[in-house]
């Protein structure tokens, strides 16, 4: 056994066996090890259960583990190579913008489409450390932008990226992790960068929203929440841009520009679901709220959509509205509102 190895009472232990030695080993780094395989993975329950596989994995094999390197890099090895067992098998997740042009008029009546795999909010939180050198913030990391352009990547390349430009890992430590060479790491790194360049802003929500006072920010939350309660149409237009857009999956229809986006508001949301109300939340990083709706405008409010609004300047340029009662446990939200 190493120096290194042997320096951690904790370390000692859980290689004899001792389970609960191990459970406080992984404990501070359980959070960041979930976001790093929510990046690869697109889903919150997906990453729920690789990192419960991971942990297993690691756990069996930790007699293998020699101390070379850092408990949390051999972890992060781990992690990677369970996400990319994971992305071998289900694929990659959509959005509805990636499966057809958008709507100009409002579609009341659409069925889920059930056979994509679609992609999740994530809820807010520590998400580690930044690394020295990482060109994204782990922030950054989990903005709707970025994990959604993360998608359009082969698992390779997915993984290279994350490694070196969130995590810091060097291209020879990536490429021991995904057992290939350097060359074929610093090859998939530049594929990578050039598909994710032409998906994302060249501004983050990190630094958009850096730049506008917290208590605007939060009146324009509120005051979106507020308009979609009142049904004031007026009043959320108000609060986007010119070229906004609205997705909603897992309905495949979405909207862009402010009269298409308005005339799905009129028609729907505001016009036939019924009574909203909404809690102020943050996911992905970014401003969010939490969607409970009452059919019949009589009795208790229940779970329907997380949505994440993305910003430009001082406007909400997308409105990302994940519909499901299963996205709010992670969230630790009710399932209901009386």
């Amino acid at each position: 056994m190493s120096e290194v190895a042997a320096a951690d009472p904790d370390l000692v232990l859980a290689r004899a066996g001792d389970d609960e030695a191990f459970g406080r080993l992984v404990r501070p780094l359980r959070r960041e090890l979930h976001a790093h395989c929510y990046r690869m993975l697109g889903s919150t329950h997906d990453a729920d259960d690789a990192l419960q596989d991971a942990l297993l994995r690691a756990w069996r094999g930790l007699a293998g583990f020699e101390g070379r390197a850092s408990l949390r890099s051999w972890l992060y090895t781990v992690a990677t190579r369970t996400c990319l067992d994971a992305v071998g098998t289900r694929g990659r997740r959509a959005m509805p913008v990636d499966l057809g042009p958008s709507s100009t008029r409002a579609v009341a009546e659409t069925a889920p489409l059930t056979d994509v795999a679609w992609l999740g909010p994530y809820p807010d939180g520590d998400f580690g450390p930044n690394a020295p050198g990482a060109r994204y913030e782990q922030r950054e990391a989990v903005e709707l932008a970025f994990v959604a352009a993360l998608q359009h990547l082969p698992g390779n390349q997915r993984a290279a990226l994350l490694l070196f430009e969130v995590l810091g890992f060097s291209a020879a430590e990536i490429a021991a992790t995904m057992n290939t060479s350097t060359a074929s790491v610093n090859s998939a790194l530049a594929r990578a960068r050039k598909i994710v360049a032409e998906k994302v802003p060249a501004r983050t929500q990190q630094q958009t929203l850096r730049k506008l006072d917290d208590t605007h920010l939060r009146e324009i939350v509120s005051d979106y929440a507020t308009a979609l309660e009142r049904g004031d149409a007026a009043a959320l237009v108000a609060l986007l841009t010119e070229d906004v857009t609205w997705s909603m999956p897992p309905l495949p229809h979405w909207y862009e520009g402010l009269a298409a986006v308005a005339d799905f508001a009129t028609q729907v949301p505001m016009g036939t679901c019924g009574s909203w109300r909404h809690v102020t939340i943050a996911a992905n990083g970014q401003p969010a709220v939490a969607s409970y709706l009452c059919a019949t405008g009589v009795g208790d409010h229940t779970a329907w959509s997380i949505n994440v609004l993305t910003f430009r300047d001082n406007r909400i340029a997308e409105i990302t509205s994940f519909i499901g009662a299963e996205h709010f446990p992670a969230f630790d939200l009710p399932a209901s509102l009386p």
